[in-house]
């Protein structure tokens, strides 16, 4: 039986990566805080024999005395504000939990001799790209300075630790740069496009677009990122950075029109100015992610995007 670590558990990606691990008979050890995740999220595993849930800020936590000194199979990595307003909000602990408290997790794996890191990065390292799609041996471009970088550069600074203790210590990292994601156990008011078009659909509020509506994104069902994830700590890819996200790119306003279809929503699409540095494209190239995990997205859009309604139509108590 694999003893396994999530850090950030408890969010959106975790609490998902969670139900999985258990139905693949693994023991799961999760940290989180709460900060922008939610006891919602993990209640159902909270008396699961193979679960344990520990409340604890992995940028403060010793973390040798908070986990006993445990030997884990894997550890993925996972805690971090992920949306735009949600590191816009913290800033500075977006920042420190992808530098000190990445660094403090593999200095954690070095001194117990765990086996396998996976490190949850994002597309956001590509910045606003000038290439398209994007694969991995593109560098990005990226306002170091800009209301986004406490992400972008947080991401990126995570990656070179990870990469410098692969090279210096010999330690097994993998980097998964996650594109887009949706689906159940995302917050309401997170900020991202779907869940913000959902919400306001179901309601029939006005759905908001920022900019023009014609930027593109390309959103992958996260069931389908979860077994990419799965499949990255069981593949023979140490020392790999892989893209993991749907190469099927959409503009913006066709999801809103088409959210807006299938809630039958009587909302209208209002535009607001484009936030600074926002991504006009993103798409992944996902050739390395098939032919080393033999892995790609498969749910349809409008597959995925019911599925999301249907839960949130329960979390609204609609």
């Amino acid at each position: 039986m694999k003893k396994i670590l999530i850090t950030g558990g408890a969010g959106f990606i975790g609490s998902n990566l969670v139900e999985l691990l258990l139905r693949k008979d693994s023991q799961i050890w999760v940290i989180d805080n709460f900060l922008t995740s939610s006891a919602e999220n993990i209640k159902r595993f909270i008396k699961h024999p193979r679960f344990r849930f520990i409340e604890t800020d992995l940028i403060t936590a010793n973390l040798e005395k908070t986990l006993n000194n445990t030997s884990f199979d894997i550890v993925y990595h996972l805690a971090s504000p992920a949306s735009p307003k949600q590191y816009i909000k913290h800033p500075l602990r977006t920042l420190m939990v992808n530098s000190s408290g990445t660094f403090k997790i593999l200095k954690y794996m070095k001194k117990t001799k765990s086996k396998i890191f996976i490190y949850a990065s994002s597309s956001e390292i590509y910045g606003d790209p000038l290439k398209h799609p994007q694969a991995e041996d593109y560098w990005g471009n990226v306002n170091p300075i800009g209301e986004r970088s406490c992400y972008d550069e947080g991401k990126r600074f995570g990656e070179a630790l990870c990469v410098s203790y692969f090279r210096k210590h010999h330690l097994d990292i993998r980097v998964a740069r996650i594109f887009n994601t949706y689906g159940p156990n995302m917050e309401k008011d997170d900020g991202r496009a779907i869940s913000n078009f959902v919400v306001q659909a179901l309601q029939n509020k006005p759905l908001t677009i920022y900019g023009d509506g014609q930027q593109t994104r390309s959103f992958c069902y996260v069931s389908d990122l979860i077994e990419g994830l799965y499949r990255l700590g069981i593949k023979s890819v140490r020392g790999e950075v892989i893209n993991l996200g749907n190469n099927n790119e959409k503009k913006i306003i066709e999801i809103a029109k088409l959210i807006k279809s299938l809630t039958n929503s009587s909302s209208k699409i209002v535009f607001k100015p484009l936030p600074k540095d926002d991504p006009k494209k993103r798409k992944p190239n996902i050739e390395k992610a098939i032919k080393l995990l033999h892995w790609q997205s498969k749910t349809p859009l409008e597959k995925g995007l019911n599925l999301t309604i249907n839960y949130f139509k329960e979390r609204l108590c609609l």
